[in-house]
């Protein structure tokens, strides 16, 4: 198992290092002068110029990306222009409330795909089954400010049961904070559970129909039994998979969602920097989720080991 861990800490860090070379560039290849942005109304010739050389503006673009690499891994990812916070400082605030979001949001997933799966697979092809496939390719076709557009008329207009917008810390009231956190949540799970119940469903039915699964049943083990433990497990490395990608995706990929409900979390961050072209917070907060994208998987491949031993082992 070791050995395994170790293999994968090697072939993720050409990754990384490929991660931090696009979102350098990404960020400096941007139109516009950064000196230019920062100064404002100061922006005299003499004020770019010393402004660029400060900066490193003035240097080769590759002699650029070591510096900001050195200073990546030295934990520094600078520092905005317009709050004076660092991008850590920044991120530490916001990540609380994207995390918890994205937590609920894949809880509510795996709570609705999981059990709708396999109810299809143990009777695929009946009415259940139609109907609920039907379902789930008609809230893929239903992008997620619509949903949330919806639930907020529903639950927060007409029938006053949650509040539409904002947001409270756990620590001060855990219950308010729940109520704010329950319909963005539940917009993100309305877009997850369609490909969680697919996939499983599917790799269900495939191993619903294995030989090991025939012999189970011709030794008289209950149905339940047979789905939940003999079945459930071999077919879920699909769905591991998938829950993986959509925790790093919704880890960063709630931008709608979080300025619809007006959450305070990456998100949000994201668009300001974008609206006040505060390019240190958007390289850096950029870096930090693809890095997080990129150890979820990791995570990923670790739970492939512990479902398959074959995996670690190289046979699989």
């Amino acid at each position: 198992m070791l050995n395994f861990v170790v293999r994968r800490l090697l072939a993720m860090l050409p990754v990384l290092l490929a991660v931090s070379l696009l979102t350098f560039l990404i960020a400096s290849l941007l139109p516009g002068d950064l000196a230019l942005v920062i100064l404002g109304d100061q922006a005299t010739p003499e004020n770019v110029a010393a402004l660029r050389r400060d900066m490193g503006l003035d240097q080769p673009l590759w002699w650029r990306y070591l510096s900001w690499l050195g200073q990546v891994l030295q934990g520094d990812l600078g520092r905005s222009f317009r709050t004076g916070q660092t991008v850590l400082q920044a991120v530490a605030e916001r990540i609380p409330v994207s995390l918890q979001l994205m937590l609920m949001a894949e809880f509510l997933g795996l709570l609705i795909g999981v059990p709708v799966a396999i109810a299809c697979a143990a009777r695929a092809g009946g009415a259940f089954d139609r109907f609920m496939t039907g379902s789930a390719f008609a809230m893929l076709s239903m992008p997620s400010f619509l949903v949330a557009i919806l639930l907020i008329y529903l639950f927060a207009v007409e029938l006053h049961w949650l509040p539409a917008t904002g947001y409270v810390p756990f620590t001060e009231a855990p219950l308010s904070n729940l109520r704010f956190f329950v319909l963005p949540a539940l917009t993100l799970a309305l877009a997850e559970w369609p490909g969680i119940m697919r996939v499983l469903r599917s790799d269900m039915i495939a191993t619903l129909q294995e030989d090991y699964i025939a012999l189970a049943k011709a030794k008289g083990l209950k149905p339940a039994r047979i789905l939940f433990v003999h079945a459930l497990k071999p077919s879920s490395l699909t769905l591991v998979t998938v829950t993986g990608i959509n925790i790093g995706r919704l880890l960063g990929g709630t931008l709608i969602v979080e300025s619809i409900f007006a959450l305070p979390g990456i998100g949000r961050l994201l668009v300001g920097a974008i609206y006040t072209r505060d390019l240190v917070i958007l390289q850096g907060v950029v870096l930090l989720v693809a890095c997080g994208f990129v150890i979820v998987n990791f995570i990923v491949d670790m739970l492939y080991a512990v479902l398959d031993p074959r995996i670690r082992h190289g046979h699989a």
